[in-house]
């Protein structure tokens, strides 16, 4: 087996949610009164934990009204947005073929928090899925590499026995710190020449696409 250990990206990567987050994020700025966002501006931070996506998409935002906008952001994407959010086709079938392998570990790094994740789990049916995961919250934001490496330490797994799935520069980029091996998805908010900057192992251009070279690579 070439990779004992298959840590996922959630939002891009496994369930097709950007658009919920682009809308939420955006009725939550004009609830505070920052202003009008636009989708490519908000997709760009999608993966950062929401304190550090705040920051960068806000620039020089206080305390008073970051925080304000968190609140509403959490409440429209939880509560208020009915914008749909599924697992992309073939995301269910495709862990279900790699949990076959009792040898096979699979993991989640996020920037979600991890009230955000155990929703999200319980919403789909999934934490049964993963051996462990990682959440903005609980660690350091992505592209800093701790959360993989608090990771590869529970699991007992070396980084070069690993490999990291996302859609966007900071999933790589955690990886490539650690000398990690990464695959790039096309499918989610950063472009493919911005991915293939990290130098990543595969592009895959649809979850079929991606859980087949995973199948193959994890033999």
């Amino acid at each position: 087996m070439r990779y004992e250990l298959i840590i996922f990206d959630w939002d891009g990567t496994l369930m097709d949610s950007v658009s919920r987050i682009v809308s939420s994020m955006q009725a939550a700025a004009l609830e505070v009164e920052w202003g009008n966002l636009e989708d490519a501006a908000v997709q760009d931070i999608i993966g950062l934990g929401l304190p550090e996506a705040i920051e960068q998409l806000c620039p020089g935002i206080g305390p008073i009204q970051a925080e304000r906008l968190r609140q509403r952001y959490a409440h429209h994407f939880v509560e208020a947005d009915l914008t749909p959010m599924t697992l992309f086709d073939g995301v269910a079938e495709g862990i279900a073929r790699l949990r076959t392998r009792k040898e096979q570990r699979l993991a989640v790094a996020t920037g979600k928090s991890r009230r955000g994740l155990d929703r999200i789990f319980a919403e789909t049916g999934s934490s049964s899925w993963f051996h462990a995961s990682r959440t903005a919250d609980e660690t350091c934001s992505k592209p800093d590499p701790r959360m993989l490496h608090e990771l590869l330490e529970e699991l007992s797994i070396p980084a070069e026995r690993a490999v990291m799935v996302g859609d966007t520069e900071y999933d790589l980029e955690m990886a490539r710190a650690l000398g990690m091996d990464r695959v790039a998805v096309t499918y989610g908010v950063h472009a493919p020449a911005r991915l293939n900057a990290s130098q990543p192992v595969f592009v895959a251009e649809d979850a079929a696409q991606l859980f087949d070279w995973l199948h193959n690579a994890s033999v």
